[in-house]
């Protein structure tokens, strides 16, 4: 049982990497990125909606169409009338017919507060793409560190794997023999299935991290990314002073907060339109009448306007002054959410900074170091099972912890970036 148990993890394991090979990635964080920026379809999406707003903007430059009417004309042939000449060859001697041409004219400068406000939505799309690409770098970059940071992982879990195999495969010999007790051996046997457990879950972790950058990146299913870049802390160093520098910065940068005092630049410029729209607008129209007047060819012109009795726009012009009142709020709401944010995730980075400095080459040098040690001293049996297991464990440990606090300070200072709106 026990060895098909190995069997099955063995093919998990090793034929997982086996597969891959020909259709393995090595790219760069920066590499990464760039192909984002040139392949991401939310942001193709997002940069059409621009140009669909930019349409718009060029719609609204234009004027209403003139209208053009044809009426009175009779089909049929009509007599005891008086005589008139022919329109068309032998055709409309008897005949009758009115034209019409009519043009709106947009009045209180209705067609140019329309046009200011095209603009502004062709703005508020261009933020729209900033925060777009806010959020999705932030999801990018931290999947490459949890990439990164799984990548790690496996190299410890693989370098201990081959490890074990050495130590058990001589224990087993050992057994044979008789110079060992079966319990040491099983002892044994069971972290190195362990280990190779633990490899197997990394790998399904990893499996969903290669779906998520896949699908940011463009790229076929098929393929398999590997992260090329060592997994480092943060290089550059960050300063409580800075915070109110941030949050300023994040005023001017953060889009949510450019969209929101979009809205309201909108909701101003919509009240403006309202308030023109109490003026009504002229229609201008010029007519000709053949036959149906006490002059046989009457040209004419007209003029006709609403009149602003009943309906003089007071709903949309209220509706327009709470719409200016609400997106203040807004405003205001997304700055407070930006002060806070900063604030929080900056004394997040800080805390997991301090545990850092406790961290270094030179600590992390010493516990490789003493793992051989211990290695060497167990096959020579200078020091028992219990011990080795033990110091094995806080090796593991150790070395988790030093994973988990670079991983963690990468995150927070990119979610620092994303909430200051832009890169440090």
């Amino acid at each position: 049982m026990k060895k098909h148990i190995l069997i099955v993890l063995y093919i998990h394991v090793f034929g997982f990497f086996s597969a891959q090979v020909s259709d393995t990635i090595t790219i760069s964080r920066k590499e990464a990125e760039a192909v984002f920026l040139a392949n991401n379809l939310d942001l193709i999406a997002q940069k059409l909606e621009i140009s669909q707003a930019e349409a718009r903007t060029v719609q609204a430059k234009f004027w209403p169409n003139p209208t053009l009417s044809i009426s009175e004309v009779n089909l049929w042939k009509t007599y005891d009338i008086e005589a008139q000449p022919a329109l068309i060859g032998n055709w409309g001697k008897s005949s009758q017919v009115a034209v019409e041409i009519e043009q709106v004219i947009q009045t209180a400068g209705k067609r140019r507060k329309n046009i200011e406000l095209a603009k502004i939505d062709v703005d508020g799309e261009q933020y729209e793409l900033q925060e777009v690409l806010r959020e999705l770098k932030k999801i990018l970059r931290n999947t490459v560190t949890e990439i990164l940071y799984n990548q790690e992982q496996q190299k410890i879990y693989q370098g201990q794997i081959a490890s074990i195999e050495k130590l058990t495969k001589s224990y087993n010999n050992q057994l044979s023999l008789g110079n060992i007790s079966k319990a040491e051996y099983v002892r044994l046997k069971a972290q190195e299935i362990e280990f190779k457990k633990k490899l197997i879950s990394l790998h399904q972790e990893i499996q969903e991290q290669q779906m998520e950058l896949k699908a940011l990146l463009i790229l076929p299913a098929k393929k398999y990314i590997v992260i090329s870049d060592p997994f480092t802390m943060p290089e550059k160093d960050l300063s409580e002073l800075e915070v109110d520098q941030w949050t300023e910065k994040a005023k001017e940068n953060r889009p949510d907060i450019l969209m929101a005092k979009n809205q309201e630049k909108y909701a101003q410029k919509n009240l403006e339109l309202q308030n023109a729209m109490k003026t009504p607008d002229v229609t201008v129209s010029m007519n000709y009448d053949r036959g149906g007047n006490i002059m046989k060819d009457f040209v004419g012109v007209g003029v006709a306007v609403d009149l602003p009795i009943f309906d003089r726009n007071k709903g949309n012009i209220q509706e327009a002054k709470l719409e200016i009142e609400k997106t203040k709020i807004e405003t205001r709401k997304n700055m407070l959410k930006s002060e806070n944010e900063i604030s929080s995730v900056f004394k997040n980075y800080i805390k997991t900074k301090e545990i850092s400095h406790d961290i270094d080459d030179a600590y992390e040098s010493t516990l490789d170091g003493l793992l051989i040690s211990h290695e060497k001293n167990f096959r020579l049996r200078n020091i028992g099972m219990l011990e080795y297991m033990d110091f094995l464990d806080t090796y593991i440990g150790n070395k988790m912890i030093i994973l988990d606090t670079k991983k963690e300070l990468n995150q927070y200072y990119e979610n620092l970036q994303y909430v200051v709106g832009q890169d440090l």
